[in-house]
């Protein structure tokens, strides 16, 4: 539905589409719907959840099991079916929050209906509605320019030329451009996926997968074991038709189905089913968390890249600094025209320059259709001074990419007088006589505002002691901008350059409001070992005072430098900025190249902003955070948005990344433990033909209270561990000895206990005996692995590994649950081989992780040798 817009727009005689014009189209499908969600459907997530290969294994293996007539082996299905509706309930409800949310940082569209301006969703223009294109905003659909006011559009996510294109009446907009300045009425001629750019404006929106090394490790690990678990699975069949008698005796007695249970075992613990599961659960749950605090997350394996992060380029205005501009003064620069004589005009009068001039020109400089904040600002400060709009024959709106505006006015009639105006300490600041210029010859004059050093560069003489006294101004943390007029009209706008003859008359003075909590989220991402620099299109003197106020670089003086010297050359780029805290004067495809620079050397990128000219550098970061008032062009590009603008809240986002990553790191170490002991123990069972040394049901047990429920308490524990890279191989390293030392121990125990106990492990009850023994000892062997996962132990995490080896002793002693798992308590003689049995595997799991570091070293020297790097 539409809401009346509460902004005052320019007055028009174009009544636009009438509402039952706009049914019609819509009922048509002709509207601008085009499926642009940030988060995933209901479909997509069940989809993820259920048809996954893993998903398929276990589904079959239980249909097997269930043939066999033996369902309590088969309720590792059930277990994995309902992990698999926790993990569809909470990414619903996760996309339920972050949908909630994106409704807050929605933009609307402005159109005209029925002779009213109307904001509208996106989704609801219409083909033939009359748009406007405001600055600040990204073309939502294809159209042709009815009127401009200066418009100026950024069409390089189209073209991926960055210099922005004055367009005029008649001419095609496109969706995907972002408007940097001006604005215009647009007549739409093409929405939705017929529109120009539909394609390019829907892969900056869509829900994506981020590549990370989390989900690369994962994936490794799961395609491995693709292709371990069907070969071992028939083989596991054939070793255990075997050890019945072979296939006429095993179908004859019935004993195929034992042979099938045993075998489904093997597989069963090979797959780590939960860890998939727990990837997105952790990434679903952060998000939630985030969202709680106001931060909306667009990507949730951007939550991930959060904890890589290792350099963060921040946005002066509106992320250091609240946004809030004010106006101070306008300081004339009259010392300088004292040695100027006055000259005549055609007309036999003198033509003087006033302070009341000057400032009139600031006023009709600063008021655009859209002026920045820094206009704004200026047109507050000098509307409560009585001032107002002048007459202006045509202007250049403020672009970012120029850094100035202009506006030609006609000539004023001269002014009379020749008296001084004296300061408050007595120093003359403006003597008419003195400022006298030549006035145009024809047409009007032009008056220039903006970069005090892109307008003087631009001019012909030397103006060093104005950049002297923009310097002074800018090192107390002001804001300065330059006043610069021509006596002749600016020829061409759709090209506008400065006219080299102009004089600088002016500098204006503004101050920004630094935000409270600058300091100390600085402080922190210092303390976190992440090196932040404050990116601006700013003087680079001014951005560096504030710096020093919030204290960029802790007790050193931050190192700042203006853009206009960085060299082009990505390599040496990437050199100057290891030496640099601040930069200034950065256009936007500068910022671009700052995070390309980055990351030739390896750094895992943040970038924040909240204007359009953060766009570009945003989408190319690694991880992109747009302010809630940031233009929506920018939050479109950016993975996370900061709702309430709030850059205290940065420091949380990363924590919370750090948190999923380290997490992460521990829980995938946990589950592939029990992959590497179970394709052993059924690598053992294969080649020496003996039976199963446990049951499917035991596997479930013991999985769930030494790895699935604990995985998932230490997944959502709080850890603020800096992301270190290599976590496939730091997770390698760590589940190996942990791995084999269960393999052995098991299959040392299946090998030698019965010949030992003079059991019959053909026999149902000695059999029995021998995987119930098997059945402590890879419980014992879990209880020690999930110790060292969850080290330190002098916190709760000593209580957690102490809880749940208690809960597995307890189990074992209510009647229902044993019988259940098949759990039998050894007694007599069988509880003494039993207590050997575990000193014995206690005995190889310290031998095992005392070998590992050593087998390490030993083996990374003799790859380097071979000239391996490792």
């Amino acid at each position: 539905m539409s809401a009346t817009a509460a902004v005052e727009m320019p007055e028009i005689s174009e009544t636009g589409l009438t509402v039952k014009e706009v049914s019609q189209r819509i009922e048509s499908g002709q509207s601008n719907a085009v499926k642009t969600s940030t988060s995933r459907s209901v479909k997509d997530i069940v989809r993820a959840n259920v048809f996954t290969l893993f998903n398929g294994i276990i589904f079959v293996a239980m249909v097997m099991v269930l043939v066999t007539g033996s369902w309590r082996d088969a309720v590792f299905g059930f277990v994995i079916i309902i992990n698999t509706g926790i993990g569809i309930f909470t990414e619903l409800k996760a996309k339920r929050t972050l949908d909630k949310l994106s409704i807050l940082v929605a933009s609307d569209f402005l159109v005209r209906r029925d002779g009213e301006d109307v904001e509208v969703p996106h989704n609801e223009i219409v083909l033939g509605d009359l748009l406007w294109i405001r600055s600040g905003e990204q073309v939502p659909a294809d159209g042709q320019i009815i009127q401009t006011w200066g418009l100026e559009l950024d069409e390089s996510m189209l073209t991926g030329e960055s210099r922005t294109v004055r367009h005029k009446v008649g001419e095609q907009v496109y969706s995907g451009a972002t408007a940097v300045s001006g604005m215009a009425l647009v007549k739409v001629n093409a929405v939705g996926s017929h529109s120009y750019a539909a394609t390019l404006t829907a892969q900056a929106k869509v829900y994506k997968k981020t590549v990370s090394d989390l989900n690369k490790g994962i994936n490794t690990i799961l395609k491995f074991m693709t292709f371990l678990v069907v070969p071992l699975c028939i083989l596991l069949i054939l070793s255990q038709i075997h050890t019945v008698g072979g296939w006429d005796a095993a179908l004859s007695t019935g004993e195929w189905r034992q042979a099938v249970v045993s075998a489904v075992a093997g597989v069963v613990g090979m797959i780590p089913e939960g860890l998939v599961l727990l990837t997105s659960l952790n990434f679903a749950v952060a998000a939630m968390r985030l969202a709680r605090h106001n931060t909306l997350v667009q990507e949730l394996e951007s939550v991930e890249t959060l904890a890589r992060v290792d350099a963060l380029n921040l946005d002066k205005t509106g992320t250091i600094t609240d946004g809030g501009i004010a106006f101070n003064q306008l300081i004339m620069l009259g010392s300088r025209w004292r040695e100027l004589p006055a000259q005549p005009t055609e007309g036999g009068s003198f033509e003087t320059l006033t302070e009341q001039t000057a400032t009139q020109a600031l006023y009709d400089c600063c008021n655009e259709e859209q002026p920045n904040g820094t206009g704004q600002a200026v047109l507050a400060g000098l509307k409560a001074q009585g001032y107002e709009p002048g007459q202006v024959e045509s202007r250049v709106p403020f672009s970012s990419a120029r850094k100035w505006s202009a506006v030609v006015k006609p000539i004023l009639p001269p002014a009379g007088g020749d008296s001084r105006s004296e300061s408050e300490g007595g120093r003359t600041e403006i003597t008419p006589s003195h400022l006298a210029m030549t006035a145009p010859a024809s047409g009007g004059e032009t008056w220039y505002m903006g970069a005090p050093e892109v307008i003087i560069s631009a001019l012909d003489g030397d103006y060093s002691d104005v950049l002297q006294q923009v310097n002074d101004y800018a090192n107390d943390g002001n804001r300065v901008l330059l006043v610069a007029r021509s006596t002749t009209s600016l020829a061409d706008t759709d090209n506008p350059q400065i006219d080299p003859q102009a004089k600088p008359v002016a500098l204006v003075l503004c101050s920004e409001k630094i935000r409270e909590d600058a300091e100390q989220t600085l402080a922190w991402f210092r303390e976190q070992g992440v090196r932040c620099r404050v990116i601006s299109g700013d003087n680079p003197v001014t951005v560096g005072a504030i710096a020093r106020k919030v204290r960029l670089t802790g007790e050193h003086e931050p190192r700042f430098m203006d853009a206009r010297e960085l060299p082009e050359d990505v390599n040496e780029l990437a050199r100057v900025l290891e030496n640099v805290d601040v930069l200034g004067r950065v256009l936007p495809n500068q910022k671009k190249a700052i995070v390309q620079a980055l990351h030739t050397q390896n750094h895992v990128v943040a970038m924040t902003g909240d204007g359009v000219n953060d766009a570009l550098a945003i989408k190319e970061a690694d991880l992109g955070i747009a302010m809630g008032n940031a233009a929506p062009a920018t939050k479109a590009v950016a993975q996370v948005v900061l709702v309430d603008s709030k850059f205290s809240h940065l420091p949380d986002v990363v924590a919370r990344g750090r948190q999923v990553m380290a997490n992460m790191e521990r829980v995938a170490s946990l589950f592939l433990v029990k992959t590497v002991y179970s394709a052993l123990i059924s690598l053992g069972v294969v080649l020496t033909q003996i039976p199963y040394p446990y049951l499917p049901r035991h596997i479930t047990y013991i999985g769930a209270l030494t790895i699935g429920m604990p995985a998932f308490i230490l997944a959502l524990a709080p850890n603020t561990r800096r992301y270190i890279p290599g976590f496939l191989k730091r997770v390698v390293t760590f589940a190996l000895p942990g791995g084999i030392a269960t393999a052995l121990s098991v299959l040392l125990t299946a090998w030698f206990l019965p010949g030992i106990m003079g059991w019959d492990v053909t026999k149902n009850v000695d059999l029995s005996a021998l995987r119930a023994t098997s059945a402590i000892i890879l419980f014992l062997m879990g209880v020690f692995v999930l110790a060292r996962v969850a080290q330190p132990l002098n916190s709760w995490r000593g209580i957690l590994v102490a809880a749940f080896a208690a809960a597995g002793v307890i189990g074992a002693f209510i009647p229902f649950v044993a019988n259940f798992f098949a759990l039998i308590l050894p007694t007599g003689t069988t509880l003494v081989a039993t207590l050997i049995a575990l000193g014995g595997s206690a005995l190889i799991f310290v031998i095992c992780l005392w070998l590992a570091p050593l087998v390490g070293k030993v083996s990374g020297k003799l790859l380097r040798q071979h000239g391996f790097n490792i």
